[in-house]
Order: structure tokens, then sequence, then C-alpha cells
């Protein structure tokens, strides 16, 4: 009975009405008057008609999020592979310098 309490669709069906009941219960607590007639304007800064609104551009950075993140789990593989495996970290490295030399590609 305990492995079938234990079992993942069962805690998560447990957990899911916990937090809707939790949930019901908070609403008491939430505010029950109008919003305001400024709820839903733009808003930067302490401004209000903000028309020259900056929205950055990190098309470059995804560049250099995807090499740290391909060179961060390549160590981490290679590093706790098995001493008496060799083919194995070989292949992981030069996926990892496939993958950097494709993300620079121009």
């Amino acid at each position: 009975m305990e492995s079938v309490l234990y079992s993942p669709p069962v805690l998560f069906t447990l957990i899911l009405i916990s937090l809707m009941v939790f949930s019901k219960w908070l609403s008491r607590f939430s505010s029950k008057k109008e919003s305001g007639e400024h709820a839903l304007d733009s808003y930067a800064c302490g401004q209000r008609d903000v028309e020259n609104y900056v929205n950055p551009d990190y098309s470059n950075y995804f560049s250099y999020a995807f090499i740290f993140t391909v060179v961060h789990i390549l160590i981490l593989v290679v590093a706790t592979v098995p001493a008496n495996v060799l083919f194995t970290p070989i292949i992981y490295i030069f996926s990892g310098i496939l993958a950097i030399f494709i993300a620079f590609k121009r």
C-alpha cells in the first residue's frame, strides 16, 4: 500500500489537489475592489507614457550561453566517466568541439 502512495501519479494528484485547496483558501484574502483606470497602462522606471522604450537584443548573447552550456555539460560528463572507458569521452569532446564550431559559423 505504501508503494502505491509514493508513486508519481498519486503524489502529483495529491499535491495538485492540496495546492488547489490552498489557492482557494488564499483567494479569501485577495482584493475585491475594481482596478484603477491606469492599471493596464505601460509603466517604466517610474514614468507613465514612455515613448522611447528600449528593447534589448540578446541574439548575440545566445551563442555564448550555448557555448557555456555545452562546455559545462561536457566537463561534467567527461569528469564522471569511469577510468576504464576511453572511447566515450573522446566522442563527447569531439561533439563538443563540433558544436562550438557550428555555433560560431558565420
